[in-house]
């Protein structure tokens, strides 16, 4: 069974940073393709970042494009979002995303979100 367990979520002041870690167990983090979404008050949930299986190539939204960056440990088996220069937009519920094939994201693993909150 597939299990995600997201952390590092809080709240920060604008400009400040946070970095957000999912603990991936039952497959292994280099098989599949991995991601980031959030979902604030009210809106759906949106797309934030991915990475393909062999984790060489990257994507993001382009609301995030050039202050996060997802990464991987393969030793750990654990994917992270690094957030950088924070702006009070950024807050939201951030989950991560195993797609069981391919970037098909309607049909994954989800953990339970982290709660990301970023004070003016």
């Amino acid at each position: 069974q597939v299990q995600l367990d997201e952390s590092g979520g809080g709240l920060v002041q604008a400009g400040g940073s946070l970095r957000l870690s999912c603990a991936v167990s039952g497959r292994t983090v280099t098989s599949y393709a991995m991601g980031w979404f959030r979902q604030a008050p009210g809106k759906e949930r949106e797309f934030v970042a991915r990475f393909t299986w062999d984790g060489g190539s990257t994507y993001y939204a382009d609301f995030v494009k050039g202050r996060f960056t997802i990464s991987r440990d393969n030793a750990k088996n654990t994917v992270y979002l690094q957030m950088n220069s924070l702006k009070p937009e950024d807050t939201a519920v951030y989950y991560c995303a195993a797609p069981k094939y391919g970037f098909n994201w309607s049909d994954a693993h989800w953990g339970q979100g982290t709660q990301v909150t970023v004070s003016s």
